[in-house]
């Protein structure tokens, strides 16, 4: 049925500031769902504990990147407002008030919640007020043994300055009283613990009185600090971790070599500007100060911890506890049906599509082609872009063993992927020794695509088998986060790749793809344009719908498109998975745009486009999020799924399945607040757990 035709809604350059969220405030309130995860009692214990330790570590990176960058602009001035107008200090002032209220949540949660639970289960965290007689002598043999030797407790005094502290370091600092042997004046040291020493200690079964017993590294500085410093009176320890800027400040068009240069630029992030102090919650005023002094920080940039300052590390005791019941049931990715009994994998590819959703159906698919390709004599080339690999990625020694077999393999590596930087340097390495053509991508362009091409002569002709994916060639991460790959054999598909892999390896001119949307060129225009088309849809009275799951979303103009297409009449539903600035609800302006968050056991990874397109309904897959960065300053690829029967399912799997979603999901209002969606009177729907049920045999 046809609607009347509506009004067209004005156009303006940009939306005014009030109709954008704070990009930074935003990023935070995806912290606080996952915080609401490890509070859930319905959620296995361990587990819980695993989202606790995500959001010290979330909140580290935010620290090192954001709040740097922030805190960088406001000291010289030198970034106008975004699109939600807040000045660099008005915006640095919001985050700390959201951040404490973060971090009180966070001890609490610790102290009241997760450390009794796991006191229940027979699993202790001592402090050092309940060791035992006989714990406190193990722990004493350790001390001396295994950590006094590597230890160096510095007193300050002006022949030993404040020393140089490494970035989220565990520190000590040591209050003292009593002279030493040269008559000296013991006031104040500082114990740094050397990265070597395990931040957690496991007690051995003969001292642990039953159960299990953790120690942090931090309570046994403390518990024997006196043995460090012999002749003085201790009159107070406090532990610490300072936070420092972490984002790499390489001008990639000045230098010759950017591996080097990135190398050498990494010699120093440890020990970059400050942003952060975190300290005990008893350590006495006089003390912050001296190390807010000696840091050159403001009183605004101290946090006070109920608790462990480093208690990002109590999830590292996960994968050393077999307790299955406080874990998530264990299952077995399994292989698509149509690979199970297929010999060759490029004949399966030569008859149909085949559509990996990860972590459900395993990335050992993804495996067997290159391992397939590697060994294979008709395989002639091998083309992949590696942005986060992991160390132990099997796909590294088949790309080695294929350029030792003589194929010939090129490798498109992101040394700039943010924290990987120092891997993916290594794996450059690697690979250029074994004979593989290492490029780097563009400068000033970050190769975020994931694409894997294989050449192969087939009956005096070449035929490209192609791998796309929304996530990472990374191992691990294909087992905890969502992700769709496409396997195909596609012409024209093929076609695209192999010319978006001439443009990244040589300095070939723009690019014109018949399938394949194209960053930083035809993406952005193709995203606002097919958003514009579902407006001139509406406006002419036809039914028009979007339906995009991504992880973030903050590019303006494509917020400013969404809003007018909401005005005109397009239903409009966002999975977002992280920050979100679009406001949505808004009368008049947003009221038919409606946003959602799916918190769950994986991490949801995957993006998806969808447009109604006037009953010829456009489904796109890729890595781009539409932010500002995807879709200006990446090499992306978004891809579409041409298959009808691939095309409906992912529709199901990734859009409408999470729109159905009312255990796991959040939906964000106008004020940028999000609230847990309800049950009603609708059954309870979880869509990871019904992809689980879908995907994974009921044997697993």
């Amino acid at each position: 049925m046809r609607r009347k035709p509506a009004t067209p809604p004005p156009v303006v350059d940009r939306a005014p500031p009030e109709l954008y969220l704070s990009r930074e405030l935003a990023a935070l309130e995806f912290n606080f769902r996952v915080l609401a995860q490890a509070r859930d009692a319905r959620i296995p214990l361990l587990e819980r504990l695993r989202y606790l330790s995500i959001v010290a570590n979330n909140l580290d990176e935010f620290f090192e990147v954001r709040v740097a960058m922030l805190k960088h602009h406001h000291m010289f001035g030198s970034a106008a407002p975004g699109p939600d107008g807040l000045s660099s200090g008005e915006l640095l002032s919001r985050i700390r008030t959201r951040v404490l209220d973060l971090v009180a949540e966070q001890y609490e949660t610790w102290q009241e919640d997760i450390g009794p639970a796991l006191d229940a289960e027979g699993i202790h965290f001592l402090k050092r007020d309940r060791w035992t007689s006989r714990q406190r002598r193990w722990l004493q043999g350790y001390f001396e043994n295994e950590v006094m030797p590597v230890l160096s407790p510095l007193g300050l005094d002006p022949a030993h300055p404040f020393p140089r502290i490494l970035n989220k370091t565990l520190n000590i600092a040591v209050v003292l009283k009593g002279r030493d042997a040269f008559g000296r004046e013991g006031h104040m040291a500082l114990v740094r613990a050397p990265r070597s020493l395990p931040r957690i200690i496991r007690l051995p079964d003969e001292v642990s009185d039953g159960g299990v017993h953790y120690i942090f590294l931090a309570e046994l500085l403390q518990g024997f600090v006196d043995l460090m410093f012999p002749g003085f009176k201790v009159a107070g320890s406090y532990q610490f971790r300072v936070t420092r800027n972490s984002e790499l400040m390489v001008e990639e068009a000045e230098v010759d070599n950017l591996a080097r240069a990135l190398s050498e630029e990494l010699l120093g992030r440890g020990y970059a500007r400050p942003v952060r102090l975190e300290i005990g919650n008893d350590c006495p005023k006089a003390i912050v100060q001296m190390l807010v002094s000696n840091f050159e920080l403001e009183e605004t940039d101290v946090y006070r911890c109920d608790g462990p300052v480093n208690i990002i590390r109590a999830g590292t005791i996960y994968d050393g506890l077999e307790r299955p019941e406080l874990k998530f049931p264990r299952f077995i990715p399994q292989l698509p049906a149509i690979f199970k009994d297929a010999r060759c994998k490029f004949e399966v590819l030569r008859q149909r599509d085949v559509l990996l959703h990860h972590p459900y159906e395993s990335f050992a698919a993804v495996v067997d082609l290159l391992r397939q390709a590697s060994q294979d004599p008709a395989v002639l080339a091998i083309k992949q872009t590696l942005y986060r690999a992991g160390e132990d990625t099997p796909l590294v020694d088949l790309l080695v063993e294929a350029a030792r077999n003589g194929k010939d393999v090129t490798v498109v590596i992101e040394l700039r992927a943010r924290f990987d930087e120092e891997a993916n340097i290594r794996l450059a390495t690697r690979l250029q020794e074994a004979g593989v053509q290492v490029v780097y991508g563009v400068v000033g362009f970050k190769t975020h695509a994931k694409m894997l091409l294989i050449v192969r002569r087939e009956e005096e002709m070449l035929r490209r088998y192609v791998h796309l994916s929304t996530g990472n060639y990374h191992q691990a991460n294909s087992r905890s986060y969502t992700d769709i790959g496409l396997m195909t054999a596609h012409p024209g598909i093929g076609e695209d790749l192999h010319k978006v892999f001439q443009q990244l390896s040589g300095l070939g001119p723009v690019i014109e793809l018949n399938h394949l949307l194209h960053s930083p060129f035809t993406l952005y225009r193709s995203v606002l344009e097919k958003i514009e088309r579902e407006t001139a849809h509406a406006l002419a009275g036809k039914p028009a719908r979007i339906v995009a799951k991504l992880n973030a979303l903050n590019e303006a103009h494509v917020i400013q498109a969404l809003y007018r297409a909401s005005q005109a009449g397009v239903e409009i539903d966002l999975i977002v998975r992280g920050a979100c600035t679009l406001r949505p609800g808004l009368p008049g302006i947003s009221e038919r745009i409606r946003v959602r968050s799916i918190v769950g056991r994986f991490l949801e990874h995957s993006r998806v486009y969808w447009f109604a397109n006037d009953g010829a309904p456009e489904i796109y897959c890729g890595s781009a999020d539409w932010m500002e960065r995807n879709l200006k300053r990446r090499i992306e690829v978004a891809f579409p799924i041409l298959d009808p029967a691939l095309a409906q399912r992912v529709y199901e799997e990734t859009l409408a399945n999470y729109l159905a979603d009312n255990t796991e999901a959040w939906l964000l209002d106008g004020n940028g607040r999000y609230a847990r969606a309800q049950v009603g009177a609708t059954p309870p729907h979880s869509a990871q757990q019904w992809l689980l049920d879908k995907l994974v045999p009921p044997s697993n």
